[in-house]
Parts: C-alpha cells; sequence; structure tokens
C-alpha cells in the first residue's frame, strides 16, 4: 500500500552525506562524507537529480550544477565533469530514510544558495517517491508535480487505460482478463506498473528478462501462454489490441507545461532501433518533425491539464496511418540529451521555469543528430541478422552518416566511460578469480 502524500518521515534517520558545505576536502574524508569534485557559485542553483548520466549532460550543456543523489557510490555519472556533488542516499526500497536525507540537503541547499533546488528524477520509482511525499519534499525543493489523482493515473498503466477512454484519448482497444479469448487479432501484454521494474517477476518469468510488454498473436494465445509460464501473475498485466507497425512507427511529443497543460516547449522523437524488437528500449533514435503529432499532443497536455516535464509515446498504425497514445510518462529522460544537443533542452526549460518563472520561446529542434546505445543496438542487429532483415554491412551504414550522442560515450566528457568499463573489467576479474578459488579449494 502506498503512504500518504502527507505521510510523516520517521525520526533518527541522519542525512548521509553533504556536497555542499565548506568543510575542507580532508576534514570531509575523515568524516565519511563525499567531496564534491566541483564548486559551484552561490548566486547558482544546482539541480538535485534522482537519475542518470543523460540528464547530467542535458543539465551540463546549459551550464547548470547537478548534484546526483543515489544510493550507489560509484556510478558513471558521477565521474561526469558536469557533475558538481553526490548525496549519498540510503536503499531506495528505505523511502522514508530516503526522503529524510533529501529534506536535510535540501534545506542545507537553499542556506547555502538562497532559494530551493529543483528535484529532478528521471524512472518511475523515483517519480513515484517524489509523488508520494510530496508535502514533505515541496517546502525544500522547487517542484512541478500533476495534481495526485492524475499523477498516479500516469504511473499506473491500467488506471491510465480507463483515463484515457474516459477522456477520449486515442488510446488502443482494451481486453479484460476475462475477455482476452475473444480477441482475434494480435494482442499486446504490458505490467500495469512498472516500478521496481528490474526485478519484476512479470519482466523475469513472462518477458524473459528483457524489454517492457510481450506481443501475442491472439488473445486466446496470450491466455493460454500466461497461464502456462505464470498465471498467478495475470492480475499484474494489461492487455490492449496491438496497434502494427516496427519500430520505426514508434513516435513521440516531449514537452514542459505549465499548470494547466499549456505547453511552453517541446519536440517530436522517433524510434530507429529498440533491443528487443517492438517492445523492447531504446538502442537507435532520432528527433523528426511532425504537425499533426504536435497539434495532437498538445491538445493532450490541454485536455489532462498537465504540468511539467512529459513524454507521450505513440504508434503510427501501419494499417491506417492514425497515431495510437500508448502512454505518458512524467520524468526526465534519455531523450533529452538529444534534444540539448539539437537545439530544444527541456530540463533547462524546466529549471528556468522552476527558479526564475521563466517562459521561453519555442525553437525548432534539429533533426541531423543520432542517439546512439551501442550496447543494445549491437544487440538488436543480431536480432535483426538472424531474421535476414538487416545485414552488418547496412548496420554499420545506418549509424555512420550522421552526428551521434552517445548513452555513455562522449569525447567531451569521457571520464564516465572509463569509470564504466574499468568498474565491468573489475567485477569480470573478481568473478573468475571467484570461480577459480572455488575450483581450487
Amino acid at each position: 500500500m502506498k503512504p500518504a502524500r502527507s505521510k510523516p518521515l520517521g525520526a533518527g534517520h541522519a542525512a548521509r552525506s553533504s556536497p555542499i558545505d565548506d568543510v575542507p576536502r580532508t576534514a570531509q574524508r575523515k568524516r565519511g562524507r563525499p567531496v564534491a569534485r566541483e564548486r559551484y557559485a552561490r548566486s547558482m542553483t544546482p539541480v538535485v537529480l534522482l537519475g542518470g548520466l543523460n540528464v547530467v549532460r542535458a543539465l551540463g550543456l546549459a551550464g547548470i550544477p547537478v548534484i546526483i543523489a543515489s544510493s550507489k557510490r560509484r556510478l558513471a555519472s558521477m565521474a561526469s565533469r558536469y557533475c558538481s556533488g553526490v548525496i549519498e542516499l540510503p536503499p531506495i526500497a528505505e523511502r522514508d530514510a530516503v526522503v529524510e536525507t533529501l529534506v536535510q540537503e535540501g534545506k542545507r541547499l537553499a542556506k547555502r544558495v538562497g532559494a530551493r533546488a529543483p528535484l529532478f528524477y528521471d524512472n518511475d520509482d523515483r517519480l513515484s517517491l517524489v509523488q508520494d511525499y510530496r508535502a514533505a519534499l515541496a517546502p525544500h525543493y522547487a517542484l512541478l508535480l500533476n495534481e495526485p489523482g492524475l499523477a498516479d493515473a500516469l504511473v499506473e498503466k491500467s488506471r491510465f487505460q480507463a483515463l484515457a477512454e474516459r477522456t477520449g484519448l486515442p488510446v488502443p482497444r482494451r481486453f479484460d482478463w476475462e475477455t482476452l479469448a475473444g480477441a482475434a487479432g494480435p494482442v499486446l501484454a504490458k505490467p500495469k506498473s512498472r516500478t521496481a521494474w528490474d526485478h519484476s517477476s512479470v519482466r523475469r518469468q513472462l518477458f524473459g528478462g528483457a524489454g517492457k510488454a510481450c506481443i501475442f498473436a491472439s488473445g486466446r494465445e496470450a491466455r493460454a501462454q500466461i497461464e502456462a509460464r505464470a498465471g498467478e501473475l495475470a492480475d499484474q498485466l494489461s492487455f490492449q489490441e496491438y496497434v502494427p507497425g516496427g519500430d520505426d512507427a514508434i513516435w513521440s511529443f516531449h514537452g514542459f507545461a505549465a499548470p494547466g497543460g499549456e505547453v511552453l516547449e517541446w519536440f517530436v522523437g522517433r524510434k530507429i532501433r529498440t533491443w528487443p524488437a517492438l517492445t523492447g528500449d531504446s538502442s537507435y533514435l532520432a528527433l523528426a518533425r511532425d504537425e499533426r503529432l504536435v497539434a495532437l499532443g498538445r491538445d493532450i497536455a490541454r485536455r489532462l491539464r498537465l504540468a511539467g516535464v512529459f513524454k507521450m509515446d505513440f504508434k503510427r498504425s501501419a494499417s491506417n496511418d492514425r497515431y495510437y497514445l500508448l502512454e505518458i510518462n512524467t520524468r526526465f529522460n534519455l531523450w533529452h540529451y538529444l534534444g540539448a544537443c539539437s537545439g530544444v533542452n527541456l530540463p533547462k526549460v524546466a529549471y528556468d521555469f522552476l527558479t526564475k518563472e521563466h517562459r521561453p520561446l519555442h525553437v525548432e529542434a534539429r533533426t541531423e543528430h543520432r542517439w546512439l546505445c551501442l550496447h543494445y543496438d549491437w544487440r538488436a542487429y543480431r536480432e535483426l541478422s538472424a531474421r535476414g532483415e538487416l545485414g552488418l554491412a547496412g548496420w554499420l551504414r545506418s549509424i555512420a552518416h550522421f552526428p551521434m550522442v552517445y548513452d555513455l560515450f562522449s569525447w567531451s566528457d569521457p571520464l564516465p566511460f572509463v569509470r564504466h568499463w574499468l568498474g565491468a573489467i573489475r567485477s569480470a576479474f573478481q568473478r573468475r578469480m571467484h570461480r577459480w578459488l572455488a575450483t581450487a579449494s
């Protein structure tokens, strides 16, 4: 059960770190506190980020200092030139302790810079934390959240489907578990919620540990396979009519809205490849232009009265050329790095609105850059190659002729790449040594 929105914080959880007080570095080390590698001007309010490298770089390109708050201690993003400090959090599952640490650091930051720092977040777990504890966090951080009922409906996908149907949004037809077997055409099964997704039973048992959904040839096949694999998980799934089309039929409308749903700035994205295909994580992305989608996205934001940053995912049907709304996420994401490199920096728009109430003039995003996660895109190529749909030369050509921004590597910010691979090599060596010692003994 979710905590109440005004849930009191538990006592006795001291803040575990501060990157921003003026204690000398040697003293900080003695006290076990993390050290901010860079200082920022007291006149510049930093962002506290519950998130990763792509958002760090988007903010960094705008000259906005970033303090990363995480329970992990050696993230690649913490090696970025744009990381101005680190807040060590308790494990995310210890929600009261996490929030109390954030509250104490928010107070410290406000005392230092004379203003509340914006608090940004980049996945459903972190978004849910901020939404559920908004009463405790809002006095100490600059936030722009949707009203609680809408906010919950956008995180819980089954509730979103009901909301979309009530408001007449163009969503695919829904099926209940009881009527699923009567669906004659292809069916998409997806989780009702993706909080704690990495370790969820649905992802592991039904989706094979990869991807965000599963496609079945019919409702009857979906029901039979789910019952055979893990029938007890059926109540954690939602089902809808599958919209035909490949990865390149998945479009997105990204924006930032003022309270009431007025979209202040935006860009349009289009997927090129995902892994696994059709239902997986983004591996190769581009920005695009489509005035029909812009008009639709702005209308949806107005009708729902969205507030803050958002991403609407659509699929353009190969059968009727209509756009179908798949979901709306109200958090920061990896697309924002590509947008920042293309002239539309939504994290900066959010920062300026929260700290200065500044409303930008719209700028049309450039479309020549691409975003690439080589780790996933190599797997996407292998999957397509196994089906005879893409050869090695074709894959190389597809990524060779465009200015590229990468999920991890950057010539101007190389240390996250170095830290990631040093950590991977160290982990691999430790695993080999462990197996060798186990065999030797």
